[in-house]
């Protein structure tokens, strides 16, 4: 059965330079999520959500926005904003388990009331007609929370449903409730997507055998830790390819430039690129010392020393 890889959102790092960069050198990624729109009460749409979604910043992408909310008018005001950018669908998170979201009753904290869902979903399918898809949890204080939401979801043609095979309070501690998510496979009418946990080539390989009518995978944190996986996935490989540290080196360099151009001073870029090197550290031999080497570098200059250093290791 063939299936579908899709990049799942993360605030701060997969916006259009890294989506461009991870597309260019390394592929495997079919649709990416864009980081959710957040409109806070405000009727605006800020800058960088707008650069993100620009089409002409996204020419080689398929690319789904995200829109973060509890309020129907904000949900139709950012509608009709992506319809007006030429995009057909929007992705509602209901998913992001941070408690400045959670407790704003954002996110997996909307997950408990399927009352508000039922408004939302009522307002924006007789108030425009932009294909709505979902991002969830199983819930935030527990898995069960989800299931209540499916007689609310089945009353919309809903073009998905991705799950997080975690609840919100987590964080992304401890493992993922795949006994939870199966339930959800069991009672939902909707297709599902998969999210959760899939960091390697063998994982997904289990993932999809675990449950063999999905057929569709989301990769969030382990596409930024290894930005290779999907297309191994995808070759159904286990093997890097010989100058892998000089494709991630190309990478790197790219995304470092925009970043800098972008971003003023060394201190922004300098802790841009740390919270990079959390993820990408974990693909080198010694994620800690890795890490630590980055961390130290005091000024672009070290910086730059420290990343060739790593580098020249790994080879």
């Amino acid at each position: 059965m063939s299936f579908t890889l899709l990049s799942s959102p993360l605030q701060g790092f997969t916006d259009f330079r890294f989506r461009n960069a991870q597309q260019k050198y390394f592929g495997g990624i079919d649709t990416f999520y864009a980081p959710y729109i957040r409109l806070n009460g405000k009727f605006k749409i800020k800058s960088s959500y707008e650069r993100d979604l620009l089409p002409e910043n996204n020419t080689t992408l398929t690319v789904i926005p995200q829109v973060i909310t509890n309020d129907a008018e904000e949900f139709l005001f950012v509608a009709k904003y992506v319809q007006s950018l030429g995009y057909k669908e929007l992705n509602w998170n209901l998913g992001c388990p941070y408690p400045m979201v959670t407790k704003s009753g954002m996110g997996s904290g909307l997950i408990c009331n399927p009352a508000r869902i039922d408004e939302i979903l009522h307002r924006a399918h007789n108030e425009t007609d932009i294909l709505v898809s979902m991002k969830m949890r199983m819930g935030y204080e527990n898995s069960e929370e989800i299931l209540h939401t499916f007689p609310i979801l089945d009353k919309y043609p809903l073009k998905n449903v991705a799950i997080h095979a975690r609840i919100g309070k987590q964080l992304y501690k401890g493992g993922v409730d795949l006994d939870a998510f199966q339930k959800c496979i069991d009672v939902a009418k909707h297709q599902l997507y998969y999210n959760g946990d899939i960091t390697t080539v063998a994982g997904f390989k289990a993932m999809k055998e675990r449950f063999p009518s999905i057929t569709h995978f989301m990769i969030g944190r382990g596409l930024i830790a290894d930005p290779f996986l999907p297309q191994m996935i995808k070759d159904n490989t286990t093997e890097y390819p010989k100058d892998r540290w000089k494709i991630f080196r190309e990478f790197h360099d790219e995304i470092y430039q925009q970043y800098d151009a972008a971003l003023s001073g060394p201190t922004p870029i300098k802790m841009k690129m740390l919270g990079f090197w959390e993820y990408f550290s974990q693909s080198f031999l010694d994620p800690r010392k890795t890490y630590k080497k980055i961390k130290k570098a005091g000024n672009p200059k070290k910086y730059q020393i420290a990343v060739k250093e790593i580098l020249s290791g790994e080879r």
